[in-house]
C-alpha cells in the first residue's frame, strides 16, 4: 500500500504494509490499523486523526489520570508506585543534566515538576489539558504553558527536557524534535519515555496490547526508530533504561481489553513474565526511557 500524503517520519518513504488491525478499546470502539513502513519498519497508526478532531479521543475522566478529583481516590499501591516513579525520573534528570533548568512536556498536574522544584531546579512545564494545567499552577505555583511554543529569547535555555510518554501523541515528530533542539543548551539532554512494541507483552496481547492505545498513540517506537529520529534531528541516543513497572500496568489493562473483564492476577503475572523476557535483547522491556544528547560530537 502506498500513501504519498503521509510519508514515514523516520525515513521519508511512503510505502506501507498492514501490521495490525485493532480498535479504540478504551473509549470509542472505533477500528484503526497500524501500518509498517516498508523501508524502515516504523509503525504508524492509520488513519491518523487530524489535530482538529483528536481531542474527542481524550474526552474521558479515566484517561486524564491527573484529574484533581481522581487524585483523592488513588489507592495506596498507585500512590507508592507514583512516588517511586517520580524519584526514579528525578535521579535520571540529575544524572544526565549538566544544569538545573528543566522543562517537562506533558507535565499533567505537576507532581514531578514540583518534586524537582523542591530539589532546587528551575522548572517549566507544558500541559494542553486545561484542568491539569490549572491544578499545577494553583496547587504548586508552577510555570506551565499550554503548547510547545517558544520565543526567540528562549533559544538555548534548557539543560534538560523531559517527555514521559508524550512523543507518541505528537503529530509532527521531526518539527517538534527540531524545535526542542533549538531551546536546549548545546550540552542539553532530551529524555523520552515510550512504549516498546517489540516487548514480550506486546507480542502476547497483539491488537489488545493497551500501549498501542489507538488512536491516541499515533506512532509506535523501537529503539532503532528513536536512534534514527535522534540523528535526523541533531541528537544522539546515549543511553536506554527500562521502565519496570509499566509491564504490570499495561498487562493488566491489556488483559481487561482481551477478556472483557479485569483479571489483575493474570495481568500481573504476564507483566512479570514480560520483565523476565526483557533480558533477551530481541524483546526489551514494555517501556523504555531514552536519553538523547544535543551534543552530537
Amino acid at each position: 500500500m502506498s500513501d504519498q500524503n503521509h510519508p514515514c517520519p523516520v525515513c521519508g518513504h511512503a510505502s506501507f504494509t498492514d501490521f495490525l488491525k485493532g480498535r479504540d478499546y478504551f473509549l470509542t470502539g472505533e477500528e484503526f490499523k497500524i501500518h509498517r513502513c516498508s523501508e524502515c519498519g516504523f509503525l504508524i497508526t492509520w488513519p491518523v486523526p487530524a489535530k482538529e478532531v483528536i481531542g474527542r479521543y481524550y474526552e474521558s475522566k479515566e484517561y486524564i489520570s491527573h484529574d484533581a478529583e481522581e487524585r483523592k481516590l488513588m489507592n495506596l499501591a498507585y500512590k507508592v508506585a507514583r512516588a517511586f516513579t517520580i524519584r526514579s525520573k528525578f535521579r535520571l534528570v540529575q544524572k544526565h543534566s549538566s544544569g538545573k533548568r528543566l522543562l517537562d512536556i506533558g507535565c499533567g498536574t505537576g507532581e514531578f515538576l514540583n518534586f524537582c522544584s523542591n530539589k532546587g531546579y528551575v522548572t517549566s512545564g507544558i500541559e494542553p489539558n486545561p484542568k491539569a494545567r490549572e491544578f499545577a499552577i494553583r496547587e504548586y505555583n508552577l510555570e506551565v504553558r499550554d503548547r510547545i511554543s517558544f520565543s526567540a529569547e528562549e533559544t538555548g535555555t534548557f539543560d534538560c527536557i523531559t517527555m514521559w510518554h508524550v512523543l507518541e501523541h505528537i503529530h509532527d515528530l521531526n518539527g517538534t524534535l527540531t524545535t526542542l533542539k533549538g531551546v536546549l543548551k548545546p550540552s542539553g539532554t532530551l529524555i523520552l519515555a515510550l512504549p516498546n512494541p517489540g516487548s514480550w507483552d506486546a507480542g502476547y496481547y497483539k491488537e489488545f496490547w493497551a500501549a498501542f492505545d489507538l488512536p491516541r498513540h499515533l506512532y509506535h517506537f523501537s529503539r532503532n526508530d528513536i536512534s534514527s529520529l535522534a540523528e535526523k534531528n541533531g541528537f544522539k541516543l546515549k543511553k536506554t533504561y527500562p521502565q519496570y513497572l509499566d509491564a504490570f500496568y499495561i498487562s493488566m489493562l491489556s488483559e481487561k481489553y482481551r477478556a472483557g473483564k479485569k483479571d489483575p492476577v493474570k495481568g500481573f503475572l504476564n507483566g512479570l513474565r514480560s520483565n523476565f523476557k526483557a533480558k533477551d535483547p530481541a524483546f526489551g522491556y514494555s517501556s523504555h526511557i531514552y536519553v538523547l544528547s544535543a551534543n552530537i560530537s
